[in-house]
């Protein structure tokens, strides 16, 4: 025999001293994972104080475990809590019970309104739950149960761990567990039953005492008293005494104005449908002690009115329908769309689309050439009014996407100068409603500049909103294209025209505003431009004193920041009987400015030392101090030339023109040639107002300080002040001197343009005619989403809901990030357009809180205020308190609601409550008052006390018994504790 073990005993060495089942691998790694956690040891804390699970904050630590090739998550869940002092461990009485068995008796978190099912079921601050990682995964058979729950068992014994540990079993929406936690000597086991069909037994409190106390199987003859906390729950659904006040506008009559409170130019609000659902009534009964009250199949003490605590939530309908939610989600999907207007409008629209395109790039090339004829002549006026044509005879009144009396509506609102020639009612109205935009100082108004939208005033603005609307009520995106085609018709009639375009701040693009607010601005400048220019060659007479007219401001170029807030009047608002297009001089005119630059040149060759005999030209008023230096006459500020407006798009093009000149000489001569052309035009608008003028009389006035003055001491020995040009100015081959070299004296209105505004409008209309209507959406979204929020936060104002204002800030903040770069990424506008829903829907539901709780009804100044604060609790907070249970304001007012509810419903619905439960319902209905109220949808029992188990003799330990009992639903969870001593 021995002889035979030897071997054996070898064998055995070598095999199962090194190789490890699976099951011992599987509970070292959960082992593993609790001293990873630092959850080894004796659990301390503080007891819990009252509503901590619901203000406190929970945390989560998250790790995955397997058991052979199945995967488990293994997730630790646990109050956030203030450190103990260590100090006190060391006080713990030695056999004091584990923190988690304190929690099973604690009697202030009962029933938190937002809490981990184990935490409501059970009481527990702190908890391992082991579940199967993959959501389809189950652990169905009773032998795998039993297997895990062995596995948990020998992990907390061998690393002493105090937590409670549960294992997920059955599948994952039946919220099953079974768990355990282990003490010094003593252990919890976590059971639990789920069923769909409740026994008749333990449908009231008698029933489940009577369970409670045969699982507790308490040796006690007398057995201690078991104090209960009982929650019932009624759910009014019925609120058809309140109709919902919002009604979907009359599309219909929308032409008229203001119908149902939606108009063109402003954006709707409010939800369709009642945004609240339903009201959950929970009344409870905190403290009770076995005996005190009486629950049986035969009668019930329950009475919710009499119920010391009441609670209130209300649900929220799924995603109500709201009205500017549905606006801007509509707009934005705009902005995906492919097809260009023709495409959507129909060929026919344009037959020689392609003929018209080529001549009018032909056009456009022409304007950049040197041209022959008077540019005004190629214009492509006829081809656009052949287009217009073709438009009204192949597109009838039915087929247009908008009808005339829509479109007329809009393009009056849009362009209220062209209203006097209607009737006057009709001009009142769209002047009024015109009139309801912020004032300009006002920090919503300035909104614009952080989202780059445009003034809430600009035309840009009112076509984002008719846009909008025209794509949710008209037509959807051929709306919105032939509305955009007809825009651009009338840009180009009021250029041809010289109409200036309404609604539009005057003076060069601002970039603070969205690249189609900037474009029809520049299209402004040229229209104000051209304007100027034809009336001038009519003969009109202007004033010619130099306040009449806005000149241009004080810096020419980055290069002068100093030069002296004198004003240079506008040369196109000066007006000559010989005026012609600069490009193109007339023979009289070449041979004056032939004789002028003679008579300069030799002027300058001299220093000045000849009298100069040049009539000067282009004078706008005497500087008032300085004098030229050579001559001692007055220094005329003279008649400059505007400088070119620019759009962002343009200034990006002319920074890359520059930045691919390189580093080269030449390239930075060329550069610097582009760059002082604004310069040049100066100088020889100084010059012809100046005859005998130098560059240190330009510059004194120019830039003042590259001009040093200095006080010296003559031969005489007087103080005399003598000046030169700084350094930079003296450098040679300096820009400054080279372009005062070159320049002749030609007035302002004998230049050649610097803003050829032709060819500038020219491109203007061509980029709008070319604008998918997502590429206009895309330009317009910020002046829509700055519209919604101005809305959002004018209702809220009416509401005063606290929450809503920093959700309005936190949008205003994201938004400013999101827009100021240009093509945004789709996600991060979904994410505004969505924060700007919830927006919508907090304050809609807010409003259906007031209308059913009758806030704006009530005469008592402290009740209203009560009720308003519990109003907004309600928007705020999961469940509120309510004041005086069934006796405050808002309780009262409650009861009525199910009160008349119930009237409502002449026959309240018993059968599914019959069925489930025999007629035990229908007695206790006869009770009284409790008739006031439906059967309850939620019964909910909580039943603790402290016996010796197994032994009489063994330790007292807590014990707890949770109950549920909903429509389909009956739960069981309980938590027995043992004393393991002697067992």
């Amino acid at each position: 025999m021995a002889g035979d073990s030897e071997p054996e005993s070898e064998v055995f060495e070598i095999t199962d001293f090194t190789t490890a089942s699976e099951w011992e691998r599987f509970i070292s790694k959960i082992e593993e994972v609790l001293n990873d956690w630092k959850l080894i040891g004796i659990s301390s804390g503080k007891p819990l104080e009252k509503g901590v699970f619901t203000t406190g904050a929970w945390e989560e630590k998250l790790d995955e475990i397997s058991f052979a090739d199945f995967k488990f998550s293994i997730t630790h869940h646990y109050l956030v809590q203030e450190p103990s002092d260590k100090d006190g461990k060391e006080e713990l009485v030695e056999d004091a019970l584990p923190l988690p068995m304190q929690d099973l008796l604690c009697m202030n978190n009962d029933f938190p309104p937002r809490a981990h099912c184990l935490v409501r079921w059970y009481g527990l601050r702190e908890f391992v739950v082991i579940a199967p990682a993959a959501n389809n995964d189950a652990v169905l058979s009773e032998s795998k149960c039993n297997l895990l729950l062995s596995s948990i068992s020998i992990a907390l014994g061998n690393t002493g761990c105090q937590v409670p540990l549960f294992v997920q079993i059955h599948h994952k929406w039946r919220r099953m567990y079974v768990g355990e936690c282990q003490g010094p000597g003593v252990r919890t086991d976590f059971e639990m039953v789920h069923l769909r069909k409740v026994p008749n037994q333990y449908t009231h409190l008698s029933g489940l005492l009577d369970i409670f106390k045969s699982k507790i199987g308490c040796p006690l003859t007398p057995l201690p008293p078991v104090s209960m906390a009982i929650r019932l729950t009624y759910v009014l659904q019925d609120w058809q005494q309140y109709f919902w006040p919002q009604q979907p506008p009359d599309i219909d009559a929308l032409v008229g104005g203001e119908v149902g409170g939606l108009e063109f130019g402003k954006l709707p609000f409010g939800a369709c449908e009642d945004p609240i659902s339903e009201l959950h009534l929970a009344t409870t009964w905190p403290h009770l002690t076995e005996g005190i009250i009486v629950d049986n199949d035969v009668y019930s003490d329950l009475d919710p009115v009499q119920a010391p605590q009441w609670s209130v939530r209300v649900r929220k309908a799924d995603n109500p329908q709201c009205l500017l939610g549905d606006f801007l989600t509509e707009f934005f999907k705009l902005c995906r769309r492919k097809e260009s207007t023709d495409e959507i409008l129909g060929r026919s629209a344009f037959e020689e689309e392609g003929k018209e395109v080529a001549d009018i790039t032909h056009a456009l090339s022409k304007l950049t050439e040197p041209a022959p004829v008077p540019i005004h002549k190629l214009s492509v006026t006829n081809m656009v009014h052949s287009a217009k044509k073709k438009i009204r005879k192949h597109r009838g009144v039915d087929e247009s996407p908008l009808n005339n009396e829509v479109l007329n509506t809009i393009l009056l609102f849009l362009f209220p100068d062209a209203a006097d020639k209607l009737a006057d009612g009709f001009e009142s109205r769209t002047s009024a409603s015109a009139g309801n935009n912020p004032p300009p100082e006002n920090e919503d108004y300035n909104l614009f500049s952080q989202f780059k939208s445009a003034p809430s005033d600009s035309l840009t603005y009112k076509l984002a909103l008719c846009l909008c609307m025209i794509n949710f009520y008209h037509g959807g995106v051929k709306g919105v294209a032939h509305l955009w085609q007809e825009f651009v018709l009338e840009m180009r009639y009021r250029w041809e025209n010289n109409y200036l375009i309404p609604g539009l701040a005057n003076g060069p693009p601002d970039l603070r505003c969205c690249l189609l607010h900037q474009k029809l601005q520049m299209l402004n400048c040229c229209i104000e431009r051209k304007k100027a220019r034809d009336e001038g060659k009519k003969g009109s007479v202007f004033d010619r004193s130099p306040g009449g007219d806005t000149g241009r401001g004080a810096d020419h170029s980055g290069d002068n920041p100093d030069k002296e807030k004198e004003v240079g009047k506008s040369w196109e608002s000066w007006s000559d009987s010989e005026e012609e297009f600069f490009e193109c001089l007339s023979d009289t005119e070449d041979l004056k400015g032939n004789g002028q630059e003679n008579g300069k040149k030799g002027g300058a060759k001299e220093g000045n030392k000849e009298p100069v005999n040049i009539k000067p030209e282009g004078r706008l008023h005497p500087h008032g101090k300085l004098t030229l230096l050579h001559p001692g006459e007055p220094l005329y500020i003279p008649i400059t030339q505007e400088p070119a407006p620019m759009t962002e798009d343009l200034l990006e093009e002319q920074s890359e023109v520059l930045a691919k000149l390189g580093t080269s000489a030449e390239g930075a001569h060329l550069r610097a040639r582009m760059q002082s052309a604004c310069l040049l035009s100066d100088m020889e608008s100084f010059k012809a107002a100046n005859p005998g003028c130098c560059l240190e009389d330009f510059v004194r006035w120019y830039s003042p300080r590259d001009y040093i003055e200095e006080e010296v001491v003559d031969e005489k020995g007087n103080i005399v002040i003598k000046g030169e040009l700084s350094a930079r100015m003296k450098i040679p081959s300096n820009m400054w001197v080279e372009a005062w070299e070159t320049a002749k004296p030609v007035p302002a209105r004998r230049q050649k343009r610097l803003f050829d505004d032709t060819r500038e409008a020219e491109k203007v209309l061509h980029y709008l005619a070319v604008q998918k209507p997502a590429d206009l959406a895309r330009h317009l979204l910020p002046c829509i989403i700055h519209a919604a929020v101005l809305k959002v936060k004018e209702e809220e104002a009416v509401e005063d809901i606290s929450s809503v204002k920093k959700i309005i800030k936190q949008i205003i903040t994201h938004s400013s990030k999101v827009l100021r770069f240009p093509n945004p990424e789709d996600k991060k506008l979904e994410e505004i357009i969505a924060q700007i829903m919830s927006v919508e829907a907090i304050i809609a539901r807010a409003r259906s809180l007031k209308a059913k709780f009758g806030v704006e009804k009530c005469e008592n100044e402290d009740e209203k205020e009560d009720l308003q604060r519990f109003v907004n609790c309600l928007l705020e907070q999961p469940e509120v308190s309510v004041l005086g249970a069934g006796r405050g304001p808002a309780g009262s007012i409650i009861h009525k609601l199910f009160v008349s509810a119930q009237r409502v419903s002449a026959a309240p619905p018993l059968d599914e409550e019959l069925r489930r439960s025999g007629s035990s319902e229908e007695r206790r209905l006869n009770a009284g008052a409790v008739s006031d109220f439906p059967p309850p949808t939620g019964r909910e029992v909580i039943l603790r006390t402290t016996v010796p188990r197994p032994a009489p003799y063994s330790k007292p330990l807590p014990q707890r018994m949770y109950s549920v009992l909903t429509k389909e639903d009956f739960r069981l969870a309980g938590a027995f504790s043992a004393d393991t001593t002697f067992f």
